[in-house]
């Protein structure tokens, strides 16, 4: 039998793929749930991946920054991590997270130089979790960032063959905290195009060893 697809079938299909679509980034957070732990039972990897989180005017790291590099040194004193890896943005001269956050792992939290490596192109997300892996050649990490952005971090380096696992970093209230719950959602959506559909361009480069 012919099956007759009509306009009316076609608007269904449309509609439920779109209303999926809506409802992914729920979805995506259920599913990556199970990949979040605490700095207690976290499973042991070699290496934490911190991602950046802007610089305050003084030239020290935000409250989310500050509190996603203290929970990375929790992780290297409690032996979890051998590591860490800061990836942040350096757009311009005058703007380097990647620096900051090595110098306050240093001076501020005592971390030893030579465990710390620094990505200076990880502008977003995305460009975080696929250097990671081209770049820097990492398969397992523990990802560090704050509850809000921890399920989109994992699904993206899970999606990129990092096999990760996630500490959040939300050690206090956040200003402008519901405007990071709807921009979330948003960058979650934006996230399921990069990756299935998209595939945007990154900052490449040569093969880059951990320290």
């Amino acid at each position: 039998m012919k099956l007759k697809i009509t306009k009316r079938v076609i608007f269904l299909i449309l509609s439920v793929v779109f209303i999926n679509f809506l409802l992914s980034p729920i979805t995506i957070s259920r599913v990556e749930n199970k990949n979040i732990h605490t700095i207690e039972n976290v499973p042991t990897k070699d290496v934490a991946i911190v991602f950046g989180a802007g610089i305050k005017t003084d030239g020290t790291p935000s409250d989310a920054l500050n509190d996603r590099l203290k929970v990375a040194t929790a992780l290297y004193q409690a032996g979890k991590v051998q590591k860490i890896l800061v990836s942040g943005d350096n757009s311009y001269l005058i703007y380097n997270e990647p620096e900051v956050m090595s110098l306050t792992l240093q001076n501020t939290f005592g971390i030893p130089k030579d465990v710390i490596s620094e990505d200076y192109a990880g502008r977003r997300t995305y460009d975080t979790c696929v250097r990671a892996h081209e770049v820097w050649g990492i398969s397992s990490a523990i990802l560090v960032t704050q509850d809000f952005h921890l399920s989109r971090a994992l699904y993206t380096c899970n999606s990129f063959g990092i096999d990760s696992v996630g500490v959040s970093a939300s050690l206090q209230p956040y200003v402008f905290a519901d405007y990071y719950e709807l921009r979330e959602y948003l960058a979650t959506l934006k996230m399921i195009i990069d990756i299935y559909i998209w595939s945007p361009g990154y900052i490449g480069g040569e093969k880059e060893e951990l320290n």
